[in-house]
Parts: structure tokens; sequence; C-alpha cells
């Protein structure tokens, strides 16, 4: 099947949101796998909660009270000056494997990113990738609304100018993919390591295990 635009999200599906290991293994020795997982479960949990009470905060701020939250509980001593640090590192995230050859391959179709992160996070991102000449950028923000909000991914398809049909749209996050098939576009599951899909009572249209799988849809 042939679609016009291909769109993506960010974190966890573009980006390995846990590549920050790295850096926080050198901070906090042995406790940079616990500090990452918690980091990043903190992050959706506080979303999805200022979401639910109509009390939108930029998810750079999420971003900053998640870190602050998983490095209380994992018990370290750190300073402000941690802090910007690791939001300057979660600027500079690894893409996974696969990412730049795939995005090759689709250079002649409409490629962009839609996020919940702020414009103040994924421009610096894609330009540290040497990737903001291949994706265009849409971001939550924008509008204040989050995603899996029907609301958000109807500004990505007026911005796009495009038919929820023609819309391909891609995440490794189950909650995204629930918003997204919901609202009626094309998805694509893209399921890093070997989660099940949740009984939720929605369904990806296909299953990858990693991004090469929609080249199929070219």
């Amino acid at each position: 099947m042939s679609v016009k635009a291909f769109v993506f999200d960010a974190y966890g599906t573009l980006f390995d949101v846990h590549s920050v290991q790295i850096r926080l293994e050198e901070m906090f020795p042995n406790k940079s796998e616990a500090i990452s997982q918690e980091w990043r479960s903190r992050q959706v949990h506080y979303f999805f909660i200022r979401q639910l009470i109509d009390g939108y905060k930029p998810f750079d701020q999420i971003t900053k009270w998640a870190l602050q939250d998983a490095l209380i509980v994992n018990q370290v001593e750190y300073s402000e000056e941690d802090i910007q640090e690791m939001l300057e590192v979660y600027k500079q995230l690894q893409p996974f494997p696969e990412v730049k050859q795939v995005l090759e391959e689709l250079k002649d179709k409409q490629l962009v990113i839609f996020s919940n992160g702020t414009m103040d996070m994924l421009e610096p991102l894609l330009n540290y990738n040497e990737l903001d000449q291949t994706l265009g950028l849409l971001s939550a923000d924008q509008i204040h609304i989050y995603k899996p909000s029907p609301h958000a991914y109807q500004f990505a398809i007026d911005q796009l100018g495009l038919q929820k049909d023609e819309v391909l749209f891609m995440s490794s996050n189950p909650w995204d993919i629930t918003g997204a098939s919901s609202f009626g576009l094309h998805t694509a599951w893209i399921r890093r390591g070997q989660a099940k899909w949740p009984t939720i009572d929605e369904e990806p249209d296909q299953i990858y295990s990693d991004l090469k799988g929609i080249l199929d849809w070219k």
C-alpha cells in the first residue's frame, strides 16, 4: 500500500531514550539503568496526569520533573548542574541503528515527526543527528494538547493537508498507536524489544520489530 506521508513519533521510535544511560553511568555508577527506566516511566506518567487535569505543561518541564524524581527515588546526590547537563544529553539521543537507512529509502515521501516534545527539544535533536534536512517537525506543544488525544492527531492531519488514509503513523509506544488507530490513521507499532501488544481494544495495522518493516508501505 502506498501512502503520501510517513509520520513518526520521536522518543523510543526514532531515538533511543535509554541512550542517556552512557552519561548517567559516568555520573551515577551502577544506577544508570534504574534511573533511565524510572525517568522514562515518570515522564509518560506525568504528562498523562497533566492532560487529564487539563493543566498542560510543556514536555521539557515534564522531562525535568521526571528526571528529578527518578534521581530522588534512586537515592543519588545531584546538583542543578547535573539536571541541566542531562537535559542537554536528551537533545543528543542516539537514533536506532536502522533509522537513517530507512529514511534514506523513503526520501521521496513526506517524512515528519509528530512528538509530544517541544520544538526546543526536537530541533537540537535533529540537528545533532544531521536529520534536520530529512524530517519535518510537528509538536503537540504547538496546540498544548498531548497525544494520544484525538485533537492532537487532528492537528497533525490539518498541518499535513492530507486525508487520514494517506498517512502512516509509527510509534513504539502502545498508547500512541492506540490513539492514532482510534483516530483513524494507518498505524505501525514498532515493537522495540519483546513487548506484547496490550489488551486495550485497539490494534495496530502492522507490528514490526524495527522500522525496516514500513518499507512495505512505499
